[in-house]
C-alpha cells in the first residue's frame, strides 16, 4: 500500500545556500535525530554540472547517479544498525533533487527535496519542502506498522530537523 508524507520548513537563508547544504550528502547525519546515530558508510559521487552562479564547489555534491550508503539505528535502545543505500535520481540546481532507495527498510522510497524562494515578514528565505512516497510491503501488517510507528517516526525526524536547521545553515 503506497503512502505519502509531506513536510515543509522555512528558513531565512537564500535558496542557493540551502540547496548547496542539502545536496552535500556529508550533511545528512547532522540533519537526522541524534538517537538514530546515522552515519555515512560510503559515497560514490557524480558531481553535477557547475552551479548557475559558479560559486559552489560541486566536488562534495551528489548529482544524478550518485550512490549514498548510510547506516542508522532504527531503535535507539538496540545496537542493531540498518543499511540504507540511496541513489540520486533527479537534480535541478536550486530547485530540487530526489533520492530513491536501492536497498533499505522500505519496499519503495522516493524522496523529493524542493527549495522555493519565499519571503516571510519582510525576510527573504527558502521554503524547504519534502515529498516522500513510500511503500512498506507486508500488506495489512505494513499498513499497521506505518500507522503505529513509521509515520510517527518520520514526523519526529522532520520536527527535529526543523529545530536545528537554522543553526546548521548559519
Amino acid at each position: 500500500m503506497p503512502h505519502r508524507q509531506q513536510f515543509a520548513d522555512w528558513v531565512p537563508f537564500p535558496v542557493p545556500h540551502v540547496f548547496a547544504f542539502f545536496s552535500n550528502p556529508e550533511n545528512l547525519p547532522r540533519l537526522m535525530p541524534p538517537e538514530t546515530q546515522t552515519r555515512i558508510e560510503g559515497l560514490q559521487l557524480v558531481q553535477p554540472a557547475q552551479s548557475p552562479e559558479g560559486s559552489v564547489d560541486v566536488q562534495r555534491l551528489a548529482g544524478i547517479g550518485s550512490i549514498i550508503t548510510t547506516s542508522f539505528r532504527p531503535f535507539p535502545w538496540l545496537s542493531l544498525r540498518r543499511p540504507w543505500i540511496a541513489a540520486i535520481a533527479e537534480f535541478e540546481w536550486n530547485h530540487h533533487f530526489a533520492d530513491v532507495q536501492q536497498k533499505g527498510p522500505f519496499k519503495r522510497w522516493h524522496h523529493r527535496h524542493e527549495f522555493l524562494p519565499e519571503a516571510r515578514q519582510g525576510l527573504s528565505g527558502t521554503l524547504v519542502r519534502d515529498l516522500i512516497d513510500y511503500e512498506l510491503g507486508f500488506g495489512p501488517l505494513g499498513a499497521l506498522a506505518n500507522s503505529l510507528f513509521i509515520a510517527r517516526q518520520m514526523r519526529h525526524t522532520f520536527a527535529e530537523r526543523q529545530k536545528i536547521l537554522p543553526q546548521l545553515l548559519s
